[in-house]
């Protein structure tokens, strides 16, 4: 018998028409935050597969720094979560 531990969607549709699920998440034990990885976080809180909460406690992030994430996706797009681009994003 197969017990369902996570609450919410599976996978969730992207406004580019892609999918994006669970299994597509960074490990929770990732600790080399690359602009990819970072993107994918911030499409999966946007897209409502997880919530912030639960982003910030699997990731150990702030939500100062999810939100500023968020923020530069929003405002810039993913090249903007580059760590050498964030002064150019300011």
């Amino acid at each position: 018998m197969f017990i369902r531990k996570e609450t919410g969607p599976v996978f969730v549709t992207l406004p580019d028409g892609s999918t994006l699920s669970r299994s597509d998440l960074p490990p929770k034990d990732t600790s080399r935050w690359v602009a990819r990885r970072k993107a994918k976080v911030v499409q999966a809180v946007v897209g409502g597969l997880i919530t912030e909460a639960e982003a910030c406690e699997a990731y150990d992030l702030t939500s100062d720094e999810l939100e500023s994430w968020i923020a530069a996706v929003r405002n810039h797009g993913t090249a903007a979560l580059r760590v050498t681009a964030i002064q150019k994003y300011r």
